[in-house]
C-alpha cells in the first residue's frame, strides 16, 4: 500500500495480520514522521488507545482500548471480488499437462483427475461457475465494471463472508453483475447500511436466501433495503443487537424464514410487530433470552391470528421456565413443529421424557418436538398420562365425570387448556385411575394382561401379571421363552377396552409397557 492515501480509506476495512479493523482516521501523527492509518479493531483487546495521542483526538472509538496507529504497508486492504474468484477457481494448464492424472483443489476440496482437456478445463471456465465460496478471501469491493458479469454471469449462490466489504453500495455493484443470484451470504462484514431511501434497481429481483450474521445492520436498515428484496424467502439476522421496532408494512411479505437467534433484546412485544407476515412459516429465536409469550387475541381452547403460517418455531437457549408459554403455543394454528431445547423449563428436575410427554400433551397439533418425530401412539400415551396425573387437581377444581357437573374453574382451565379437550377425546378420568399409587409396593407397579394369539386360535388365552416399567424387548423375551418362538419372529400389539376395535402398535423394542400406556385389563395380541 503506498504512503499517498487520500481520504478515501476512511470506513474502509482493512486486516493485519488476521486481525480485522476498519479505517477512521489517514494523516500524519506528529512527532514521528510519515503516513499513519488509525485503525478501530474488532477485537477491542487488540487495540493500545482510544484514537488519541497525546491528548489530541485523531479519531474516535467505542472502547478505550480499541484503537491503533499502523503504518499503510502494514495493512491489508483486500482485493476485488473477480480477483478473489480466480485465485481460487482459475485453473491453468500448463504444456505438459495435457491427458495426464492430476490433483487439482476446486474451493478447497482435492480432486484428482484424469484427462486434463475433457474435463478439467471445462471446469475451469469461469463462466460455468454457479456456486461459489469466497469466505475469508479479503474481497473488499467489486472491481472493474462490467467484469464480473463478463467472466462468471452464471453464478446463483455466492459466499462473501468474512471478508472487507465495508459498505452496502459495493455489494449492490457486485449483485448487479449476478443476474441469477439467489443465495447471497454476507456474515462477518461490518458494513453501512443507506440511510436514505432506496433506489429500486432490480439487483436483488431473483434473490431468495439473505444472510446477513454479524454485519452490524439494524432492524430500521432492514426495512430500507427490504423493497429491494421482492422475492425474498429466507433472512437470517443473527448476532445483530437487533431490536423490532416497527412492523414491516408492504416488505417481507413473501418472507417464509426468519432467523433472530442471538439477538439478545429481542421480546414478546417486539415478535408482535412482525406476527402478521403472511408467509412465514419458520421462526428461529435461539440465546434471545425470551421467557414469555403472550397472544392477547386469542382466550383459552382458541387460536389466535398472529403468525398465521408458522409451522416451525425455535426457542433453544432462552429463559422459558413456565408452563405458560407451552400453552400459550398451543393457539398457533399452523404449528408443526417445535425445537425448546436447553431452557429452564426442559432441564429442570423432571426427566426428559417426562418433559417431552407433557408437552405433547398441551400442544395437540404437533408433530415433531426436538427434531424428532411424535408417533399417534406416543401422543396416544402422553395425552392419557396427563389426563390421569392432573385428574386429583381438575377434579379439586370443580371437573366432574357428569358432563352436566363439570365446572372446573378458570384457574384450572388457564394452567391445563387442552384438559376438557382430553376428556372429551378419551372420557374423564375415572376414580379408580386417580389413586395415589404407592410406587415402591411391587403389587401397585403389576398390570394384570391378558395375552392372545388372532393368527394361532387354537392357542388358549393367558392371564399374566407384568411390571408397567417392562420393556417390549423384554415382553418378547419372556413370550419366546413361554410359546417356544424366536424372539425375531414376534410382533406385539394391544387393544384397550377404553377403545374398542383400535388396536395399538408397540413397535420400539426400547420403549416400556406404560410409555404405550398399556393398563390394568388391556389384552396383549400376539402375532408371529
Amino acid at each position: 500500500m503506498s504512503d499517498t492515501l487520500t481520504l478515501d480509506v476512511i470506513g474502509q476495512r482493512v486486516e493485519v495480520n488476521g486481525e480485522y479493523a476498519t479505517v477512521r482516521f489517514s494523516g500524519v501523527v506528529p512527532p514521528v514522521a510519515g503516513l499513519w492509518l488509525g485503525v478501530e479493531w474488532d477485537n477491542p483487546e487488540r487495540g493500545k488507545h482510544d484514537g488519541s495521542h497525546e491528548g489530541i483526538v485523531y479519531f474516535k472509538c467505542r472502547h478505550p482500548t480499541g484503537g491503533s496507529f499502523i503504518r499503510p504497508n502494514k495493512v491489508n486492504f483486500g482485493v476485488d471480488f473477480l480477483t478473489a474468484v480466480k485465485n481460487r477457481y482459475a485453473l491453468e494448464d500448463g504444456p505438459d499437462d495435457h491427458g495426464k492424472e492430476q490433483i487439482i483443489t476446486i474451493g478447497k476440496k482435492p480432486v484428482e483427475t484424469i484427462g486434463f482437456d475433457s474435463v478439467i478445463k471445462q471446469q475451469s471456465h469461469l463462466n460455468n461457475l454457479q456456486e461459489i465460496s469466497l469466505r475469508n478471501c479479503a474481497v473488499s469491493c467489486a472491481g472493474e465494471k462490467g467484469g464480473i458479469a463478463r467472466t462468471c454471469p452464471n453464478i446463483t449462490r455466492v459466499d462473501v463472508s468474512k471478508n472487507l466489504l465495508s459498505s452496502w453500495d459495493e455489494v449492490i455493484r457486485i449483485a448487479d453483475q449476478l443476474k441469477n443470484l439467489v443465495v447471497l451470504d454476507l456474515s462477518e462484514n461490518k458494513l453501512q447500511f443507506p440511510s436514505g431511501s432506496p433506489v429500486l434497481t432490480g439487483t436483488f429481483s431473483t434473490l431468495k436466501v439473505l444472510v446477513l450474521n454479524q454485519t452490524g445492520i439494524t432492524w430500521a436498515e432492514v426495512l430500507q433495503c427490504a423493497p429491494g428484496w421482492p422475492v425474498l424467502e429466507e433472512l437470517y439476522l443473527d448476532y445483530n443487537n437487533i431490536f423490532i421496532s416497527e412492523r414491516p408494512s408492504n416488505v417481507l411479505q413473501t418472507l417464509k424464514l426468519l432467523d433472530l437467534s442471538s439477538n439478545p433484546l429481542i421480546d414478546e412485544n417486539q415478535l408482535f410487530l412482525i406476527a402478521y407476515l403472511p408467509r412465514l412459516e419458520q421462526l428461529i429465536l435461539s440465546d434471545t433470552g425470551i421467557s414469555s409469550i403472550h397472544f392477547p387475541d386469542a382466550g383459552i381452547g382458541c387460536k389466535t391470528s398472529m403468525f398465521p403460517s408458522l409451522q416451525y418455531l425455535v426457542v433453544n437457549d432462552n429463559r422459558i421456565s413456565q408452563w405458560s408459554f407451552i400453552n400459550e403455543l398451543n393457539k398457533l394454528q399452523s404449528l408443526r413443529a417445535l425445537s425448546c431445547v436447553r431452557n429452564p423449563l426442559t432441564e429442570g428436575s423432571k426427566e426428559a421424557q417426562t418433559t417431552r410427554q407433557l408437552i405433547i400433551a398441551k400442544i395437540g397439533q404437533l408433530k415433531t418436538l426436538n427434531k424428532c418425530e411424535i408417533l399417534p401412539e406416543e401422543r396416544r400415551g402422553a395425552e392419557l398420562d396427563y389426563r390421569k396425573a392432573f385428574g386429583n387437581e381438575w377434579k379439586k377444581a370443580g371437573g366432574h365425570q357428569d358432563p352436566e357437573k363439570n365446572r372446573p374453574n378458570e384457574e384450572f382451565l388457564a394452567a391445563h387448556p387442552r384438559y376438557q379437550l382430553l376428556c372429551h377425546k378419551y372420557g374423564a378420568p375415572e376414580d379408580g385411575e386417580l389413586k395415589v399409587q404407592q410406587p415402591f409396593m411391587l403389587k401397585n407397579q403389576l398390570l394384570t394382561l391378558k395375552i392372545k394369539y388372532p393368527n394361532q386360535l387354537e392357542q388358549k388365552v393367558l392371564e399374566k401379571q407384568l411390571p408397567g416399567s417392562m420393556t417390549i424387548q423384554k415382553v418378547k423375551a419372556f413370550l419366546s421363552r413361554l410359546l417356544k418362538v424366536p424372539v425375531s419372529e414376534l410382533l406385539l400389539s394391544y387393544e384397550s377396552p377404553k377403545m374398542p376395535g383400535r388396536e395399538i402398535e408397540l413397535g420400539n423394542d426400547l420403549q416400556s409397557l406404560q410409555f404405550y400406556s398399556v393398563e390394568n385389563g388391556d389384552c396383549l395380541l400376539v402375532r408371529w
